[in-house]
Parts: structure tokens; C-alpha cells; sequence
């Protein structure tokens, strides 16, 4: 009786290219931490956890799932870590303790927010909303970018390519997945403390080689730099990183503008969205009877985004949809005769958060994705 193979697995790299494909990490804000944030690329990934936030009792979870990865919406590292100690129930501490066994953790947190189907796509789905464009904020900012070179043998080019694509390269305007291809070729010499994997130490090797280029962000740099060393075949690649000059660009915003279907009362909409976003209380501003038109989505806390959108001003009719609402922005909507519904932090994200691992499981079919049961709204109704 033949022997049965056994089950191939993916890395914690071949997840985190796919997660980038999903959420792409250059669609995150500047301010944001999205990425492979513990662990090693080189790690197999055989199930992995998904979760609003990692505390505690997600991480326990995890452990008890033998989970290889857990893919966290909110980054549990954000600001400078001066220490990180296991045992300790801080954010940094359940990244250490994570690390301690060999569990690694990704986030896409604000990527997800603005990618094509992420949270907010999600959110206003819920509403009924099938078409909706993102926001775009006035005040446009310097955008620096750099072009990478990079030279590969002609059969591994697509896989190098994939990788910077996935950490970010590769977008020019509405373009993805751009570049330009050459053939040449390439000759090295190494000597007897090297390990080629192409060719021999201690012979001139000639190659054929595609000079890869890619357009890229400039804050992207050292991941896109990661992703081409661990996809690349060489042991030494060689590549060169060029800066471009600044140019103006938009910033494409984290939530969704889009029409419901039909009008409904304000209380109406609160309901239908308690119900669909299994959210345990929701608060609304405005008048419970006035009808809700075009909606304004912007999971987590909307701030004042919404009132810095470039060609749409906030009308009567309109409802901003988010997780919650400051005290000051509440009395700016009332003023402006518009309204807003605030669903909870943590609930205007769990069902795009769901999302996530089904996108995952579908684009993975070997890899285990499990939704953590013990990832909770951490407030409670009186």
C-alpha cells in the first residue's frame, strides 16, 4: 500500500504575501504599524487565527489551537517598544509571549480599512450599499517614492515580482502590478566561503537575467527590500534602490461613500445595523425619524474625517456610519443638520474581520484559518 503523502503547508512568508495581496500594506495610513509585526518568514504556517485584538484570552486560544500564526486587525505593537517581556499582559507582552511559542503575528489593520472588500466595504455592504468610491481628503501631501532595480534569473522573475508587488511595489495611479522587464545577462564569481544556488563556487557563472523595475513608496522601502531578498534565488541579489522626486498626491481615504438602496428612517438603519453587526448597543445622533439618503462609512472612530472630504459636503440626509463618536463631533453633525450612527469600536469591525479569514481561507486552501471565538468587545451593556 503506497505511502500517503503528506500534507504540503505554507510559510508565515507565503500567508503574509497573500495577506498583502488581500490588504495591500500601502493602502495603510502613514501613522499606522500593518505587516508581519512577529515571528519568521521562515516558519511553516499550518493554521492560523483571526481576530480584532490579540489579549490574553485570544492568545491562549491560539495556543490551544496550535495556531502558527495569528492575524491581528489592531496592531498589538504600535508605538517604540522599549522592552518586551513575556508574562506580562501588555500589548508587548503578548507579542513576546507569542513569540515564545513560536507564534507569529500580522496585522493589516487600516490596509484592510481601505482595500476592496475590507471593513468598510463590509460595513457598507451591511447597509444594502453594492456601489461605493472611498474618501478623498483635501489636503494632499508630498508622496516619495524610489524605483527598485533588481536583476533574476528569467524562471524566478514572477516569483520576485509577486513578493515586492505584495509588500508594496508595483502602483502607479489606478495601476497595479506594474513594472518593466529587460533580458540580459549576469556573471559572478564566488569563492570558497560562498554558497551559490545557482552555479558553482570557484567558477565564472553566466546567467540569463531579467532586469526587473518597480515604482515604490519611499516608507516602504525596508519591507519591499525583505520581500525581494526572501524571494529571490541568490544568495547575494543584487539590486539597486533610486529615489524619485516628490510629487503631490491624494490621500485615498479609509471609508466608503455610497447610496442605500432605498431610504429608511434613521432608527431603522440603527436597528438593521444592530442586528447585521451582532452589535450589543448603538447610539445615534440626530432625529430617530429623518431619512437617511447617502451613508458615510468609517469603522473604528470617524474623528473628523468625514468633515474633510475634498468635493462632498455632509447634508441633510446623509449618516455617517462608524464605531464611535466623540463628544464635539456629535454636536458638529447636530449643527450641520446631518446624522451618525455609532455601532461600537470594536463591533463596526468584527464583521469585516470575518471577512478577512474567509477572504484568506478561500485565496489558502491548505491553510487552517480559524475566526478566534475569544475575541470579544471588551465593553458590556448596563
Amino acid at each position: 500500500m503506497a505511502k500517503a503523502r503528506s500534507r504540503p503547508t505554507e510559510t508565515i512568508w507565503s500567508v503574509s504575501q497573500t495577506l498583502g495581496q488581500i490588504a495591500p500594506v500601502r493602502l495603510a495610513a502613514e501613522w499606522d504599524n500593518v505587516g508581519l509585526l512577529v515571528g519568521s518568514a521562515r516558519w511553516p504556517c499550518r493554521r492560523a487565527l483571526v481576530t480584532v485584538d490579540l489579549t490574553p484570552l485570544v492568545l491562549n486560544e491560539a495556543r490551544k489551537l496550535k495556531c502558527d500564526l495569528i492575524v491581528s486587525y489592531h496592531p498589538p505593537i504600535f508605538k517604540p517598544v522599549k522592552s518586551m517581556l513575556a508574562g506580562e499582559w501588555t500589548s508587548e507582552g503578548l507579542a513576546a509571549e507569542a513569540l515564545a511559542n513560536k507564534i507569529a503575528i500580522y496585522s493589516p489593520h487600516t490596509a484592510w480599512d481601505a482595500a476592496a472588500g475590507g471593513t468598510n466595504d463590509t460595513l457598507a455592504a451591511l447597509c444594502g450599499v453594492q456601489a461605493s468610491r472611498p474618501f478623498t481628503f483635501a489636503r494632499a501631501t508630498p508622496f516619495k517614492e524610489c524605483k527598485f532595480v533588481v536583476f533574476v534569473p528569467s524562471e524566478h522573475v514572477d516569483r520576485v515580482a509577486d513578493a515586492m508587488f505584495g509588500a508594496g511595489a508595483g502602483d502607479i495611479g489606478n495601476y497595479t502590478h506594474c513594472s518593466f522587464r529587460s533580458p540580459g545577462e549576469g556573471s559572478f564569481f564566488g569563492n570558497e566561503s560562498t554558497d551559490p544556488k545557482v552555479g558553482q563556487r570557484g567558477r565564472l557563472e553566466r546567467v540569463s537575467e531579467i532586469r526587473l523595475e518597480a515604482i515604490a513608496p519611499e516608507h516602504l522601502v525596508t519591507e519591499i527590500t525583505q520581500a525581494l531578498r526572501r524571494s529571490h534565488p541568490y544568495e547575494e541579489p543584487a539590486f539597486d534602490i533610486f529615489p524619485l522626486s516628490a510629487r503631490a498626491s491624494p490621500r485615498l481615504g479609509q471609508g466608503r461613500i455610497g447610496r442605500l438602496p432605498r431610504a429608511m428612517s434613521l432608527a431603522n438603519l440603527a436597528a438593521l445595523l444592530r442586528r447585521k453587526a451582532n452589535a450589543k448597543t448603538v447610539s445615534f445622533v440626530g432625529s430617530p425619524r429623518s431619512q437617511a439618503h447617502q451613508i458615510y462609512v468609517c469603522v473604528g472612530a470617524a474623528g473628523s474625517l468625514p468633515f474633510d472630504i475634498q468635493d462632498d459636503v455632509l447634508e441633510p440626509g446623509d449618516v455617517v456610519i462608524t464605531g464611535e463618536i466623540r463628544h464635539h463631533d456629535a454636536l458638529r453633525y447636530l449643527r450641520e443638520g446631518t446624522s451618525a450612527i455609532a455601532l461600537g469600536h470594536w463591533a463596526s469591525e468584527r464583521p469585516g474581520v470575518a471577512e478577512l479569514a474567509r477572504r484568506l481561507k478561500l485565496e489558502l486552501p491548505r491553510l487552517d484559518v480559524r475566526l478566534s471565538k475569544a475575541d470579544r468587545d471588551p465593553f458590556s451593556p448596563a
